[in-house]
């Protein structure tokens, strides 16, 4: 076993030079400065004290350089992770409260446990299953409520907390004529300094200048303003080790919400992890030690404070364009927040909420994808009306219920297009040996007597009625004509059981018929399967040819030049 895919730090470090820490170094920083006052205002959307948004920052984030497989990933506090921690959460225990703070932690655990162990055993591709429409539908109803449940801080006004969109919406309404002015004017100030610097150059520190001026204001403005909500006591130090308490109803009362942690962390972490290599050539995700990467960061940073954490969107994009190469910039990130977490915390104690508030909400409401939208309006309205659906059930019924129906609607979508794919009968393209779509190609040539059959997609139970019942509508409109029909299985990759007695049972009806039936193009590992299964005692080996053509000539001629040479080769090949 190659210790480097397992360990993948070691594929880069022993090769490290004065040129990469460069990049490295400025990206590190970059991010550091981004991270910290991110770190702050995630926590609280968690409805964690501020310092676990920091404490989030490090240890995983360690761990992740260590055996992630990409180099340049941010790992630390998300704001889909820390509303969904809160939605959890809050159900059994209150938010800020000592019991609340030690659930958001076994809950860090236990998402970790479950993403490691889904990595060891390769069960990464379960997560496919939720298709690109969900994805987009899901994280563009995850960021209006991150951002809605935000107006709280931002305007000043205690308004009710939900993942469900039409109670916040509701309670906004109601009580929007109270909002606090001045808490108010600090945070929309603070929105419009941060759009306008990010036309200017995403690579500003946008929020590190907000949070440095809303300090400003409160610290020596702060008479004017002691109506605004400010942070106030951050603890200095860094986390000291601790295990997580275990209690088993609680952690069965918990393991919904972990998995959807599980599925939103992963479902980020490669999303983000493939747009970055595809920028570069250097190195390739591998999904499965992704998993086992992110769920170690997330075991290992529980026991030193940490809540469900995964990768960044904006620090990953931020750290890829501000040069990094490799996972030091991840250790510069991190030697940033321990100093700060050692000696610059109390520099946060006039930092106005309404400011952490106007962060979150510029940063989440650019996750709501308009043009994947529009895009899938244009070429898929099946895509597009799955994507509602799950943005709808999202916003309407909270994020636990929405992902479940994400899920389930990408299973039966999944179920519908396989169980009823594409058929259609080949006509030969004049002049040539082709076959091809007679709906798409008009001047094809069909012949009364001959049906070429061609069916795209594995052939298995759920699909078999489809196929026998097209291919006998199919024959029926030819009537007492049809010799012969040819089954295209250029495109069948697989068949099962149900498939193969489906087959075997329509060559018995058309031979009874003195109908032929010949097979063209079938893969080895399909053929191998009809075999096996005693295909060969109703047909002959000579029913199976290369292409449609050799078929339809071998018919009409009884050439068996080309035939007899084929049937050698996969009678051999049976053997």
């Amino acid at each position: 076993m190659n210790i480097k895919k397992i360990i993948p730090i070691l594929e880069w470090l022993p090769n490290y030079n004065k040129s990469l820490f460069k990049g490295d170094l400025v990206a590190g920083i970059t991010v550091g400065i981004i991270l910290i006052p991110q770190g702050i205002a995630y926590a609280l959307i968690a409805g964690l004290p501020p310092i676990y948004g920091l404490y989030c920052a490090l240890v995983p984030q360690v761990i992740y350089a260590i055996f992630g497989s990409s180099r340049q990933v941010a790992i630390g506090p998300v704001a889909m992770d820390s509303l969904i921690v809160a939605t959890g959460v809050s159900t059994v225990a209150l938010a800020g409260s000592e019991s609340y703070i030690a659930i958001a932690i076994l809950l860090g655990l236990m998402v970790g446990t479950i993403q490691f162990i889904l990595g060891v055993f390769s069960l990464g591709f379960i997560v496919n299953f939720l298709s690109k429409p969900v994805i987009t539908g899901f994280t563009s109803a995850i960021a209006l409520i991150i951002g809605f449940n935000q107006f709280r801080n931002l305007l000043g006004v205690d308004f009710i907390q939900s993942d469900q969109i039409q109670y916040i919406l509701q309670d906004i309404w109601m009580q929007i004529a109270t909002f606090n002015t001045h808490t108010t004017i600090i945070g929309l100030i603070s929105v419009v300094i941060i759009i306008v610097f990010r036309k200017i150059n995403k690579k500003i520190p946008n929020a590190l200048i907000v949070v440095i001026l809303g300090i400003l204001i409160m610290k020596y403005f702060g008479k004017s303003f002691n109506d605004v909500s400010i942070v106030k006591e951050v603890p200095s130090g860094l986390p000291v080790f601790g295990t997580p308490e275990f209690d088993v109803d609680l952690i069965r009362e918990l393991l919904p919400i972990a998995f959807t942690l599980v599925m939103v962390g992963y479902l980020e972490i490669i999303s983000i992890g493939k747009s970055l290599e595809a920028k570069q050539d250097v190195y390739r995700i591998r999904p499965n030690q992704e998993l086992i990467a992110l769920g170690l960061s997330n075991m290992v940073g529980s026991f030193f404070k940490a809540y469900p954490s995964t990768s960044s969107f904006s620090r990953s994009a931020i750290n890829q364009e501000s040069g990094a190469k490799t996972g030091m910039a991840a250790l510069i990130s991190v030697i940033m927040v321990m100093l700060t977490l050692l000696f610059l915390t109390p520099l946060f104690y006039h930092l106005p909420k309404t400011v952490l508030a106007a962060i979150i909400i510029v940063a989440v409401f650019g996750l709501v994808n308009f043009k994947e939208a529009a895009f899938l309006w244009k070429a898929n309205n099946l895509d597009f009306w799955l994507m509602m659906a799950t943005f709808l059930a999202t916003l309407l019924l909270g994020i636990e219920y929405g992902i479940m129906v994400g899920v389930i609607l990408s299973l039966i979508v999944l179920i519908f297009r396989t169980s009823r794919p594409y058929v259609t009968e080949l006509g030969k393209v004049p002049n040539s040996n082709f076959y091809r779509n007679k709906n798409r190609f008009e001047e094809v040539i069909i012949d009364a007597d001959i049906l070429v059959f061609r069916f795209d997609a594995q052939l298995f139970y759920a699909n078999s009625s489809y196929f026998r019942d097209n291919l006998d509508d199919m024959a029926a409109k030819k009537g007492t004509a049809l010799k012969l029909i040819v089954l295209d299985a250029e495109s069948i990759n697989r068949v099962d059981s149900t498939g193969v007695e489906m087959l075997i049972e329509r060559i018995k009806f058309y031979q009874k018929k003195e109908i032929k039936f010949y097979f063209a193009g079938v893969k080895g590992p399909v053929r191998d399967d009809l075999f096996k299964s005693g295909v060969l005692k109703i047909i002959d080996i000579n029913n199976f040819f290369m292409r449609a053509n050799q078929a339809v000539k071998f018919y009409k001629t009884g050439d068996r030049k080309h035939q007899e040479k084929y049937a050698k080769y996969i009678h051999q090949a049976y053997k």
